[in-house]
């Protein structure tokens, strides 16, 4: 029985790895998302508004499924016709990765967009009268103001995709849910395993709420600032 738990143990270990990438990629593409909503060019305002409507409208098991199951035909497929007897097969972390980055991408999209729809017009207008140009004035006046207004949407969203990368489990990836399922059915216990999982998924979000307060607090000095 206690091997089952030190499997899990170390399942946990590739759960934050995929929470952590996945995470990065949904960062990027919130910042790419919500620079096309606020650019004013209409084609890229477009392509962004589809995104995030599309995506958050389409449960997040779907799009996993379809990035894994049908990037796969889509690819053997493109080998296919190019004349190569070669298959490929995506790599179930990287699929994850990709798929839960690019699903929470759109609603990071929305979180930096009211984030820096927040900030006064009047202190870019500034900087640029100063001689910055857009991206020194971003980096030097809007990040650092972003970061507070975005904190409360982006927490949420960070505990949401921690939760979702159980999904992973369903392609293969030997996560901690999927290692859970394993000691359930091999031991015929899923209330013990599935609780200890749930254990450790309160324990990743408990953690990640003490440092973000922290972050919030540092980003909040001298300002009335609202509790995550």
């Amino acid at each position: 029985m206690n091997s089952y738990y030190v499997a899990i143990l170390q399942g946990s270990v590739l759960t934050v790895g995929v929470s952590l990438c996945a995470l990065l990629v949904s960062i990027v593409l919130g910042l790419l998302g919500a620079a096309a909503k606020l650019s004013g060019r209409p084609v890229l305002v477009a392509i962004s508004t589809t995104y995030t409507t599309v995506i958050r409208g389409v449960p997040d098991l779907v799009v996993m499924l379809l990035v894994f199951y049908g990037g796969t035909i889509g690819l053997n497929h493109l080998l296919e016709l190019a004349g190569s007897k070669k298959t490929v097969d995506i790599n179930p972390f990287l699929a994850g990765v990709l798929t839960i980055g690019f699903i929470y991408g759109a609603y990071m999209t929305e979180t930096f967009r009211g984030a820096i729809l927040s900030i006064p017009k009047g202190q870019m207008e500034a900087a640029w009268a100063f001689g910055m140009g857009r991206v020194r004035a971003f980096v030097r006046i809007t990040a650092p103001q972003m970061v507070r207004y975005a904190l409360p949407g982006f927490t949420n969203n960070w505990l949401v995709l921690i939760k979702a990368t159980a999904l992973v489990s369903l392609i293969g990836l030997k996560e901690m849910t999927y290692l859970s399922k394993q000691a359930s059915a091999a031991t015929r216990s899923p209330f013990e395993f599935f609780l200890f999982t749930a254990a450790l998924f309160l324990i990743y979000t408990s953690i990640s709420l003490f440092v973000l307060r922290k972050i919030n607090a540092r980003y909040s000095l001298g300002t009335k600032r609202g509790e995550l």
